[in-house]
């Protein structure tokens, strides 16, 4: 498929997210509009738009990409996958009931009733680093594809071509915020789904392979083993290692980040922000079973038809993020370009809007307190979200080209990393909070601990092999992180008045 023809498709693809933007928007984009979708979506169409806001674009290519890696991947993924199921039902059943409770607009109101002011700053600080860090590297994985196969054909520059992906999102939801995003995200997640069952199709089409044949064929291959019990001490892929870390980067990248939680309170009540998130987490499983078999798929056509992992034109290495679009837009007709394409759009752009209202409601609430009675009516102040929002998408438009200047690996393991380290002290805040009902902290001592905890796990994970004879962490460095936040909070805790034990 020709640059051109993908610059068309996506320049109509964002025409139909304006065009529904305005449509959601036109009556009203105030902030209760934004922040919260005026507490009336349907939890159907919030189950269905999270797929797109969870998987994303790394998903969609990293995942797949892994299947063949040199390190001998295969599906280990589906384990933390598996772990991720689990987090999810916890969600639903511990979390979910005290936000509505509560009748949050932020999450993170909980930390500032539970633990104080400077705790509640901490942990709003801590998602908008987390999630500003985590979005950028999801949007990178795609503008990175868009500059290879499309836009270096026109020599535009990098930088150029993030500036404009962000400047197409903030515009489609600088108004309507949430109450827009539920509608786009679920078109999105339409495309996505869509795009990997049809991918499957077309590939089986080019193997010659029907879809039972097709899944012998993955069965029988060297990509398909899921469960890995073997070297618990050295191996990041063993099964507990990735059971353990699904639940916890779950809870801790979900449950406790305002993205997604932002969705679920939009629902009206907390019965239907439950059936969601239990019919999301259904159809996650299932979409990422579907997502590592098409993996699989793409290195036995490319094993067939002699096509090399594409190398990183600034390592030098093979980059396995890039096998997908590679065959997609260079070895398959048409039709499946354009379902790719269609697919990576979606999932990338699905996260990056959501995120970008999350850290913008975050901002406005936690630190301007704009959903406060006395801070309603104020002058101006739809004026200043929409600088807010300006704000964000510039810091991620910083972070992604920075990321671009250093970044030489697969970037589905740099975000789990990355979120090992930022989400951990929100993990041990809350869990202190939640289990600990008789006491609460020296308040203005909870930063100093938020910073020396990923501090401490970093030296941890650097050193494992020689403090813990020679184990090595994977994603459930994570815990590590919450327990030593947790520890930190019990030793500058005190007694709790009854007002504060929630």
């Amino acid at each position: 498929m020709s640059p051109s023809t993908i610059l068309l498709l996506i320049i109509v693809y964002f025409g139909i997210l304006f065009y529904i933007s305005h449509a959601v928007s036109k009556k009203d984009s105030g902030n209760d509009t934004f922040f919260k979708a005026n507490k009336n979506s349907k939890w159907y169409l919030v189950a269905f738009g999270m797929i797109g806001t969870a998987l994303s674009g790394v998903t969609f290519i990293s995942v797949p990409g892994e299947v063949g890696a040199p390190t001998g991947e295969q599906f280990k993924y589906f384990q933390f996958v598996l772990g991720n199921a689990i987090g999810f039902i916890i969600i639903a059943k511990l979390l979910l009931p005290l936000y509505y409770r509560m009748n949050l607009t932020s999450i993170y109101g909980y930390i500032e009733h539970r633990l104080g002011i400077y705790s509640y700053k901490t942990a709003a600080t801590i998602f908008l680093i987390s999630r500003t860090i985590g979005s950028s590297f999801r949007l990178y994985l795609v503008v990175i594809v868009l500059q290879r196969f499309v836009f270096d054909y026109y020599n535009i520059p990098f930088a150029l071509t993030v500036l404009i992906s962000l400047a197409l999102i903030f515009s489609y939801t600088y108004r309507g915020g949430l109450k827009t995003i539920i509608i786009t995200d679920t078109l999105q997640t339409f495309f996505l789904v869509s795009s990997v069952f049809l991918t499957i199709y077309f590939i089986c089409s080019s193997l010659d392979l029907s879809i039972f044949q097709a899944f012998e064929t993955v069965k029988n291959s060297n990509y398909s083993k899921i469960f890995f019990f073997e070297d618990f001490i050295s191996s990041k892929f063993h099964f507990v290692k990735q059971i353990l870390g699904g639940i916890f980067v779950t809870i801790a990248m979900v449950g406790l980040d305002q993205d997604l939680m932002q969705k679920n309170l939009s629902c009206a009540t907390i019965g239907e922000a439950q059936k969601n998130m239990f019919t999301f987490t259904g159809i996650f499983v299932l979409i990422n079973i579907f997502f590592l078999s098409v993996g699989a798929l793409l290195y036995i056509y490319a094993e067939k038809n002699g096509i090399e992992v594409p190398l990183d034109l600034i390592s030098g290495k093979p980059r396995t993020d890039l096998l997908f679009p590679e065959i997609a837009f260079n070895h398959l007709t048409l039709i499946p370009s354009v379902v790719f394409l269609l697919g990576l759009t979606a999932a990338t752009f699905a996260t990056t809007d959501s995120a970008l209202t999350a850290l913008t409601t975050s901002f406005c609430v936690d630190f301007l307190g704009m959903d406060k009675t006395e801070n309603l009516n104020k002058p101006n102040i739809i004026r200043t979200r929409h600088f807010i929002h300006v704000g964000f998408s510039f810091l991620m438009f910083l972070v992604i080209v920075f990321f671009n200047s250093i970044n030489d690996s697969s970037v589905v393991g740099m975000i789990f990393r990355v979120a090992s380290y930022t989400y951990g002290p929100l993990l041990g805040l809350y869990c202190f909070g939640l289990f600990l009902k008789s006491k609460t902290v020296q308040d203005k001592l909870v930063p100093f601990i938020c910073i020396l905890s990923p501090a401490l796990t970093f030296f941890i994970s650097e050193n494992s092999k020689t403090l813990f004879f020679g184990y090595v962490f994977d994603n459930e460095l994570i815990i590590i992180n919450g327990l030593i936040t947790f520890v930190g909070l019990l030793l500058i805790s005190k007694p709790a008045t009854k007002a504060t034990q929630f």
